[in-house]
């Protein structure tokens, strides 16, 4: 399942706040705050996509995420790895080591992460 960047921001309120009403939702965005009407359509498709859920207090909605941010971005992750190098992990780690201008300290801590990775297999 694929969000659209609008989706994807206001999924990122919900992933943050855990629970949220369509006021703390508008409060959330910065200025300029869509309108409440966008917002309330963007709630609908996600309902509708099955990523976020909500219950029903009178007649206000409180929304909840159904999928984990971290399951989110690892199959996106997978999908453009798999899309844009050939599935291969190691071509994206060359692409991503070499393009992003990390630090030397960036470099030394994904490292570190690293060396922790393969000591776990």
């Amino acid at each position: 399942m694929k969000l659209s960047n609008a989706e994807e921001d206001l999924m990122n309120y919900i992933w943050e706040l855990k629970t949220a009403f369509m006021k703390d939702l508008l409060e959330a965005y910065p200025e300029p705050k869509p309108a409440k009407t966008t917002v309330a359509t963007l709630l609908k498709r996600m309902t509708d996509k099955g990523v976020i859920a909500y219950h029903t207090y009178g007649k206000s909605r409180q929304y909840y995420p159904l999928i984990k941010k971290k399951d989110y971005f690892s199959t996106h992750v997978k999908g453009l790895i798999k899309n844009f190098f050939n599935d291969s992990a190691s071509q994206f780690a060359s692409f991503f080591t070499q393009e992003t201008d990390l630090t030397k300290e960036e470099l030394e801590d994904l490292k570190a992460l690293i060396d922790n990775e393969i000591k776990k297999k």
